[in-house]
């Protein structure tokens, strides 16, 4: 993970996920809008999958 994509994680994280389709940026919009800590760990979980 890159400085600047942990950077818009913090600032905006459905736009740090969305390489990775539509349903990560789904996801991570919802919990998003219940909360920004919600969304923020959900982006972090996703961009720190290894597995693409």
């Amino acid at each position: 993970m890159s400085c600047f994509r942990v950077l818009l994680t913090l600032l905006f994280p459905p736009l740090a996920v969305l390489d990775k389709g539509c349903g990560s940026i789904l996801i991570v919009a919802i919990l998003t809008a219940c909360g920004w800590v919600p969304g923020t760990i959900a982006a972090l979980v996703i961009l720190n999958n290894t597995k693409d």
